[in-house]
């Protein structure tokens, strides 16, 4: 997670949990002069449109106060979605025995994208296992991560 995003989740946080919501994660992209912020919402009930709606109404007034973000950008607010994203370790500890995808800031073994079953988290290290091989991937050199959806 960039500073950005963490300095976002810190601001955005409150705000998202005042409307009864969990601010799962969000994530800032970046393509040349305009941007996507995505912002991860969730609820044990699930998530509605409406429900986007008004957090996004939310999150956009603290935005247009604060005004972290200087160049031009979209706001998304959504679910997660049955390609649920992974920000913290709990969501990584309980993702454990699904197949993911990851992404990696730096390469790893000659690679920077991964897919496999999780099938361990520790404190600063998620282990995938993929054709049978065991891959360890710091929490750290995780760009993005995601469970890839079954049907």
């Amino acid at each position: 997670m960039t500073k950005l995003e963490q300095d976002l989740t810190v601001m955005l946080e409150p705000a998202v949990e005042a409307l009864g919501f969990e601010l799962l994660g969000l994530e800032f992209v970046q393509a040349g002069r305009h941007s996507t912020l995505r912002v991860y919402i969730e609820n044990e009930g699930g998530v509605s449109v409406d429900n986007c709606a008004d957090a996004s109404r939310q999150v956009s007034a603290i935005l247009d106060v604060e005004d972290p973000i200087t160049n031009e950008y979209d706001l998304e607010v959504s679910s997660p979605g049955v390609d649920r994203p992974l920000f913290k370790l709990a969501h990584y500890e309980k993702a454990q025995g699904e197949e993911v995808r990851v992404r990696t800031k730096l390469p790893q073994d000659g690679r920077r994208n991964f897919k496999g079953d999780l099938v361990a988290v520790s404190a600063d290290m998620v282990t995938l296992k993929i054709d049978g091989n065991e891959h360890f991937i710091m929490l750290s050199n995780i760009e993005r991560a995601n469970i890839i959806a079954k049907f």
